[in-house]
């Protein structure tokens, strides 16, 4: 009887000292903990002055528009240009620009997209870009910060602003140097003579007046070009 407790009580510790390994679990050692904090910390360096454009690949103008005031419909746009000109000694120094094609409208409904191109909406043969130029930039809070500028979509040019935050820098695998961008603002599409919908017997409209514009922005600077042979820049 006792070696029958004897055997038992074997069997269990050995299943509890190999229970962290069965299926392949293993329990992680101090020094793996330590590691993957490491990997999580990210050090973000100063952004650097200098000229960045947008890079279109990690990069997303979006929108989003309320539908029978009942839900956000959203979409982007995949055709955009912009250009960074960074202050690095006073952000608010900086200038921003940037350049949308509306015939790269995407909101995953290719009837809804052919409608958004006419005359009912973008009139995009008419007006063919969105733009965005930069005329003041200030600090509003720790990290914070606010862009005014001159906004034209179809054909019509208004002041607007976008609170914005952005990153550090990182360097990427391909040695160069990027920085992102996160901003949000709202405009009302019947300010530039987008006004199609119809009025709801509940209240509102069919397709809401007031625009959502997301974006997120991956930036990469520019580097001098050098001469082959010289190593001189230019």
């Amino acid at each position: 009887m006792k070696i029958l407790k004897n055997t038992v009580l074997g069997a269990v510790l050995a299943a509890i000292i190999a229970l962290p390994f069965v299926g392949g679990v293993t329990t992680p050692s101090s020094a793996q903990t330590q590691e993957k904090t490491k990997a999580e910390k990210i050090n973000y360096a100063p952004v650097p002055a200098g000229v960045y454009n947008l890079d279109p690949a990690h990069s997303l103008i979006g929108f989003a528009v309320r539908h029978l005031e009942i839900n956000l419909v959203s979409g982007r746009f995949k055709d955009f240009t912009g250009t960074i000109n960074f202050n690095d000694r006073d952000v608010t120094k900086s200038t921003v620009e940037f350049k949308t094609k509306i015939a790269s409208i995407d909101t995953e409904v290719e009837a809804r997209d052919k409608h958004l191109l006419s005359a009912d909406f973008f009139e995009a043969e008419k007006y063919p870009e969105m733009t965005f130029k930069s005329t003041k930039i200030e600090k509003r809070g720790k990290d914070k910060y606010v862009i005014q500028g001159d906004f034209t979509l179809k054909g019509v040019t208004k002041q607007i602003e976008f609170p914005f935050t952005f990153t550090g820098a990182v360097k990427d695998p391909w040695g160069g140097t990027r920085f992102g961008i996160e901003a949000e603002t709202r405009i009302n599409r019947r300010d530039y003579g987008i006004n199609y919908g119809n009025a709801l017997a509940v209240g509102g409209f069919d397709v809401g007046n007031e625009v959502t514009i997301d974006l997120r922005l991956e930036a990469v600077k520019q580097e001098p070009k050098t001469t082959a042979g010289t190593g001189s820049s230019k």
